[in-house]
């Protein structure tokens, strides 16, 4: 009789063994199910070309120039023939700016004749947004037709021959500090996956900058320009280290856009405005009210500099 109700006990228990094994099985197939009904998430290229053709959506605006203002200079745009505007947060997959004194809009203009895609601030590592996303902006631009860009940003001056209120204009620069937007897979369509970076600031736009401003009676220096991630201000022995390797100027921008372009084959121009002295160059800490607040005052330079590049690009481009 025991050996009986043991028997029964033992097929009771595998009964129910089966019928959970089954149960448990049913959501697996729902699982896989359910994966392969995922939306296809956008490769790098395809979100390009998405943010491509809304824009084209919006307007068939065809520009050869990108300029991109920095900190303090977004107010330069107003002075433009604006033939069409969009906010970043209107361009799906289109990274949005949240830095202070950054406007977010991208703007399409006219310049005696030469035609501008103008980016009324811009997006930086700091923000949380990978190299490739900072970088997003021009490579569409340049897409749109773009071949040349004029990157503004405010900069410390670690050179005290560079003063609060001058201008450099960029002749090389250090990227080392932050992360290469080339990493990973490369696209051709875009450019070659070794970029030469010996002449990547082009010696026209830079002679003309210089010259306008022996012309215009504004100190603007030749200077190599050192980028970092941010959002921290450096340290006095980080900026003795950063001297020490030939940089006149640090900021957290321009760098990684540099790269982009030279790899897109645009051509660059890269203009600095000596917002503050770096930190350990002047006795008292900055702040980055002081720095808003020197970029105020550096706006007319910078315009009377800027219309007297986008000239002679318009003189070239007749």
């Amino acid at each position: 009789m025991k050996r009986i109700l043991s028997v029964i006990a033992v097929c009771i228990m595998a009964a129910l063994l089966i019928s959970l094994a089954g149960c448990s099985a049913a959501p697996v197939k729902e699982d896989l199910a359910t994966a392969d009904e995922q939306t296809h998430e956008q490769t790098y290229a395809e979100r390009l070309q998405s943010c491509k053709k809304q824009i084209e959506a919006v307007t068939d605006f065809k520009p050869d120039v990108v300029l991109v203002l920095g900190t303090g200079l977004g107010d330069f745009a107003d002075t433009l023939d604006v033939k069409a505007k969009i906010s970043y947060k209107d361009i799906d997959g289109w990274p949005n700016s949240t830095a202070p004194k950054h406007a977010g809009n991208l703007i399409f203009a006219e310049y005696n004749g030469l035609k501008l895609a103008v980016m009324q601030g811009r997006v930086h590592y700091y923000e949380g947004y990978s190299m490739q996303e900072v970088v997003l902006p021009l490579r569409v631009l340049h897409l749109l037709g773009a071949d040349t860009v004029i990157l503004t940003n405010a900069v410390g001056s670690m050179n005290p021959e560079f003063k609060v209120g001058d201008f450099v204009c960029v002749n090389d620069q250090i990227a080392s500090f932050v992360p290469s937007p080339l990493v990973g897979e490369n696209d051709e369509a875009l450019g070659e996956r070794f970029v030469g970076m010996t002449d990547a600031f082009d010696q026209d736009m830079q002679d003309t900058v210089l010259k306008l401003g022996q012309d215009k009676n504004i100190p603007v220096h030749s200077g190599v320009f050192l980028q970092v991630t941010g959002p921290q201000f450096e340290t006095p022995a980080e900026i003795r280290m950063y001297r020490s390797l030939g940089a006149d100027t640090v900021g957290m921008s321009t760098g990684a856009e540099v790269i982009a372009a030279r790899h897109m084959g645009m051509k660059v121009c890269d203009i600095n405005a000596v917002s503050n002295m770096a930190a350990g160059m002047e006795e008292e800490e900055f702040t980055q009210e002081q720095i808003e607040e020197n970029m105020t005052h550096s706006a007319a330079n910078f315009k009377v500099l800027i219309n007297g590049l986008l000239d002679s690009l318009a003189e070239q481009s007749d």
